[in-house]
């Protein structure tokens, strides 16, 4: 049931592309336990001009390949599946395709059950 969106600056290529989308699920089926067709994520490519962050919040040093990653989940999950989440996803792009742990940006947003719709117009979650 993840739905992710991964953001980064213009001028990656394909194969760049779909490591991050193959990093995060990985991550998900890992930690979360998603199902390994259950994969709906988007990746869009920015100029400079329409990609903003702080470089140095929180004090951690952020390059121009940064990657932020939106991932929508039922809130399901506790504090620890969390943080276990973002550890593994900061490990997995950086083995493969090499991205700066401090480059990874990760935002869950948590959304209840039946706030979900896999098509036909119906609520598969909904009870």
């Amino acid at each position: 049931m993840p739905f992710t969106r991964i953001a980064v600056r213009a001028g990656k290529p394909a194969t760049y592309r779909k490591a991050l989308m193959q990093g995060v699920h990985l991550a998900l089926m890992g930690v979360f336990k998603a199902p390994e067709d259950d994969q709906f994520m988007i990746v869009t490519e920015h100029d400079a001009d329409n990609f903003v962050f702080g470089r140095h919040y929180l004090g951690i040093e952020r390059s121009d390949d940064l990657v932020m990653i939106q991932i929508a989940v039922s809130n399901t999950r506790g504090q620890d599946q969390k943080k276990a989440l973002f550890a593994q996803i900061a490990e997995n792009l950086a083995r493969d395709p090499g991205v700066r742990r401090e480059d990874v940006f990760v935002n869950l947003v948590d959304v209840a059950r039946e706030n979900w719709s896999f098509g036909n117009g119906i609520a598969q979650y909904a009870t």
